[in-house]
């Protein structure tokens, strides 16, 4: 299994908006971004990712897994860009802000502390581990 981060603007997609949509999921659509687009191409169904809020809270407030592999992006013709589904796994107990993530040592190299841009990036398997053990849930 491999680990991702998907970042949202919560006033255009939040974690209650992937609450949502239950077991059936939603595109996680609309990227234009190659870097994050061949993120989503590697993925794999049961694949697990952090659902981060980003502007204003800049926290992990989520945990979401993959649940149909890339297609193409409904939002477009253009066949450059894919997509996956994602659907809502668990809340975390604590969100877990981007100021924690700098603060602690077992997660300097993560993407999310050296690139807070990229939409959709990888997430080790000690970071992940990192992370639940910050937002109070089991890996």
């Amino acid at each position: 299994m491999a680990y991702w981060l998907f970042k949202s603007e919560p006033s255009t997609w939040s974690w209650d908006d992937q609450v949502a949509k239950g077991d059936a999921g939603e595109e996680w659509d609309g990227v234009r971004n190659y870097q994050a687009r061949n993120n989503m191409r590697a993925m794999k169904i049961g694949d697990r990712g952090f659902f981060y809020h980003s502007q204003k809270e800049k926290a992990i407030v989520g945990i979401v897994e993959v649940c149909a592999e890339s297609h193409p992006d409904s939002t477009t013709d253009d066949p450059r860009w894919d997509c996956v589904d994602i659907k809502a796994v668990a809340p975390v107990a604590t969100p877990v802000t981007l100021e924690m993530c700098k603060a602690d040592p077992r997660l300097t190299d993560m993407v999310l502390v050296n690139n807070t841009r990229l939409s959709v990036q990888p997430v080790t398997e000690p970071e992940w581990r990192a992370v639940c053990d910050l937002a109070g849930v089991d890996p």
